[in-house]
């Protein structure tokens, strides 16, 4: 069959987001271009993992990059494939705690900026989309770069991952308006699992809580009993991004993506347990004494403890263009039901006994 050359570049496609956002592209006949690591098999994965959720992977274009090398180290004979790319939607970056600093600053920092100059460089540029997280981006006058003391200390308060998000964040929005590069900063909530399936296939953060309710070891919870941490389905999400660029027309958009319904953590805890037939944890103990004890004694990683906020988040901007392109959150009781169902089927992603 004849292909139309892409429009739309997905970066980190092949990534718990990537993935899903692909299939919704190629689910509304978008012109799709992949980007994956070089020197992998990582193109024949995603194609299986679409054709087993229903999609026709045929009009799908893959290309290798690495955004650790200038240009995203596209060949040229791939950048020619991309000649008509008017969208870029860059969801590549490490999601993990316990990171070391160079690590994450790389993959968050620099690799965010290395995707924002090659989008700068598209002829036919609409938006660059730059998914960050829920818990960054609220400054309203980003500074980029930050003075060596305040990023020091930016990375010993939050941890690796948290600080390199943030500064990532900034550094994308202060950039893209020096170069006049279109732009819209999409941060997502907890993203949790398909709103129909539960399919999730990302066990951290608040997975990680599930699972230790799951196994009897969350004798108390950390936080108050408004400590809020919203999710947002990863289907409702994929849809959104997929919607930003028909929708989005200033020079720079900030939204805000989660379920404002999402009970607060108490709640949503107590909801599980019940469905999961567990004994929910017998009290909660602050914040503050759990961040003193042992990780041995806690279970839990000293960089999630700064995502157990009473922190309230401003949606307005996310529920509007959601209005427009006629997308609702599903119920989210039943939405967390549904994924901590999957999350116990597939063993919170643990191997499988051969």
């Amino acid at each position: 069959m004849s292909t139309a050359p892409p429009t739309t570049l997905v970066l980190g496609a092949t990534g718990f987001l990537g993935r899903w956002l692909v299939l919704e592209l190629l689910g509304r006949g978008e012109p799709t271009a992949a980007a994956i690591r070089p020197g992998t098999a990582r193109d024949r994965e995603l194609r299986h993992w679409l054709r087993a959720h229903g999609a026709d992977d045929r009009p799908l274009t893959t290309v290798a990059a690495d955004l650790t090398l200038p240009g995203l180290g596209i060949t040229p004979e791939d950048d020619a494939r991309l000649a008509e790319v008017r969208d870029v939607h860059n969801l590549a970056a490490l999601f993990r705690f316990g990171l070391d600093r160079a690590t994450a600053h790389t993959a968050n920092v620099d690799g965010a900026l290395t995707a924002l100059h090659w989008a700068a460089g598209r002829p036919n540029l609409r938006r660059l989309v730059h998914v960050s997280g829920y818990r960054v981006g609220r400054d309203t006058t980003p500074r980029h770069p930050l003075p060596p003391a305040e990023t020091d200390t930016l990375y010993a308060r939050l941890g690796a991952y948290e600080a390199s998000k943030r500064l990532g964040d900034a550094a994308v929005r202060v950039t893209a308006d020096r170069l006049g590069v279109p732009l819209t900063t999409v941060n997502p909530s907890t993203v949790i699992g398909h709103s129909i399936t539960g399919e999730a296939g990302q066990y951290l953060g608040l997975a990680a809580l599930v699972r230790q309710l799951w196994s009897g070891r969350l004798p108390l919870l950390p936080g108050t009993a408004r400590t809020f941490v919203p999710v947002v389905a990863i289907d409702h999400l994929a849809r959104f991004l997929a919607a930003v660029p028909n929708h989005d027309t200033d020079p720079a958009h900030t939204h805000t993506v989660l379920d404002p319904a999402t009970p607060p953590l108490p709640d949503l805890i107590t909801l599980l347990a019940n469905h999961l037939g567990v004994r929910p944890p017998r009290g909660r103990i602050p914040v503050g004494i759990v961040r003193r004890l042992p990780r041995s004694l806690t279970g839990a990683d000293p960089e999630t403890l700064t995502f157990l906020s009473e922190d309230r988040y401003d949606t307005t901007s996310a529920d509007h263009l959601a209005h427009s392109a006629n997308l609702h959150h599903p119920p989210v009781s039943d939405l967390l039901r549904r994924w901590a169902t999957r999350l116990v089927a597939d063993n919170f992603g643990a191997p499988t006994p051969s």
